[in-house]
């Protein structure tokens, strides 16, 4: 009797050794431990877009949208030029409708500075709104998101969120409030993105703040806004959006970038290239190539200005991921630096660079220059927008889609380079200057570049054709 029952104790406790230890069915987990990670470079990547709704006539919604979100208070931002046409009564004609209570801002400056920034953080700081409506190009809606941003962190000094080596670059964990974007020119895809870019006057340099957390909440996309844009700034958009999808396909892949986050939230929104983002980055190429030119051509063009609207925010959604780099780190002090330059068709009070033409004059050059690095994107960039390479070598890559940009810009009448919009060879230590605190794009380039090397890709510049 005893033999049987130690038998079948011994037989229990068999049982329990060999039972399922798995978190499911026992009673004890044991973290499996991880894998280290090899070296220092990132091994992920995330994609943090704004709902966007798209179609003509779209805008006569925002009054529900508002009233849905249960919103109370709402700013509407804008500009002094815009407060007077079609898009920015769309969008009054929808708060009235709807009874949204509402205050306007429209002393947003083009081409916003840190002043202008802290101006607006001011009127969002003293209004206590529950919500926020940019009606405008990018220099409303990133005027807005930094209101936004600040005016839900009131104890935050400014530079806290500017980025890094300029500010201190520091993770936003304070909730936002909604803000709904409604662009009114197809270029900066900012109604996509969660960056926010100024002017930093003390250092005469473009700098920014880039965060997922400031992205906005719904993008506005409706193509009637774009049928009152003049020639010059259609073009100019169109050049942002040209760039954007540039850069962020031949941007540094994203497994390559360092260092590797040891938090989530410490991961940048510029994160490299990565196969989402060039799905997106490649489609609004190919509508550019289809649509720019006529966009430009022909504001009675409906279906060009609406696809060129529509590739803004594609782009958007590309570059707002991987990133860009040197034509835009470069363009910062371009922008930065301008002295006397006065573009057509901007009605403005002070000296403009506009930002897509500061961007697109050194894209010959630098894609020359990077296309060391991965040349066959380069080529297949080159071929989207018309190049014959049938019989091309791939070293030629980086030539190759220079001269083809060369072809499209002065088919657009684009300035004859840095020269024809100021600058000269004695400019080009302030350029490189300016450029070097833009870390946070020109680490995204594919090939690392020196001083030496910027300058020469300045003085490159100078003339394009």
């Amino acid at each position: 009797m005893a033999a049987g029952r130690e038998r079948v104790s011994r037989l229990l406790r068999q049982l329990e050794r060999a039972a399922c230890r798995c978190p499911s069915h026992g009673h004890t987990y044991s973290q499996v431990p991880e894998r280290p990670t090899l070296g220092s470079t990132d091994y992920a990547f995330e994609m943090a877009i704004s709902n966007i709704r798209y179609g003509e006539g779209v805008t006569k919604e925002i009054g529900m949208d508002l009233q849905n979100l249960g919103a109370r208070r709402v700013c509407l931002m804008t500009d002094k030029n815009l407060s007077k046409l079609p898009p920015v009564n769309a969008v009054l004609n929808s708060l009235t409708k709807y009874g949204i209570n509402f205050q306007i801002y429209d002393n947003v400056r083009v081409e916003p500075t840190d002043q202008s920034f802290l101006d607006a953080i001011q009127f969002a700081k003293k209004g206590e709104f529950d919500a926020y409506v940019a009606v405008g190009g990018g220099s409303v809606m990133d005027t807005c998101k930094a209101a936004n941003l600040y005016a839900a962190s009131p104890s935050a000094e400014f530079l806290d969120y500017v980025n890094a080596p300029i500010g201190k670059g520091k993770p936003v964990t304070v909730p936002l409030k909604p803000l709904i974007a409604v662009p009114t020119t197809s270029g900066t895809g900012s109604e996509t993105t969660g960056v926010a870019i100024f002017d930093f006057k003390e250092l005469k340099v473009k700098t920014g703040i880039a965060s997922r957390a400031i992205k906005p909440t719904l993008g506005i996309i409706d193509p009637l806004h774009t049928l009152s844009m003049p020639e010059r700034i259609v073009a100019n958009s169109g050049f942002d959006v040209l760039c954007h999808a540039l850069e962020s396909y031949t941007a540094l892949p994203y497994h390559q970038r360092s260092p590797c986050p040891s938090n989530p939230i410490e991961r940048p929104a510029y994160q490299g290239s990565n196969p989402v983002s060039d799905v997106w980055a490649l489609h609004a190429l190919r509508i550019v190539t289809k649509y720019l030119k006529r966009a430009i051509r022909n504001p009675e063009d409906r279906e060009a200005r609406a696809n060129m609207h529509l590739a803004s925010a594609f782009a958007g959604i590309g570059f707002g991921n991987a990133g860009v780099h040197l034509c835009h780190g470069m363009s910062y002090p371009i922008s930065g630096l301008v002295k006397t330059y006065k573009p057509k068709d901007y009605n403005v009070d002070h000296s403009l660079v506009p930002h897509g033409l500061s961007v697109v004059l050194t894209s010959p050059a630098v894609f020359a220059f990077t296309a060391q690095i991965h040349p066959e994107r380069h080529l297949e960039a080159a071929e989207i927008l018309g190049a014959d390479i049938r019989t091309a070598r791939i070293k030629d890559a980086g030539l190759i889609l220079a001269d083809t940009l060369r072809k499209f810009l002065f088919d657009l009448n684009v300035d004859d380079g840095l020269a024809a919009i100021g600058y000269s060879k004695a400019d080009i230590p302030a350029l490189v200057k300016g450029t070097l605190p833009q870390e946070r794009v020109t680490k995204l380039s594919p090939r690392p570049q020196t001083e030496e090397d910027l300058s020469a890709l300045f003085e490159a510049s100078m003339k394009l054709y």
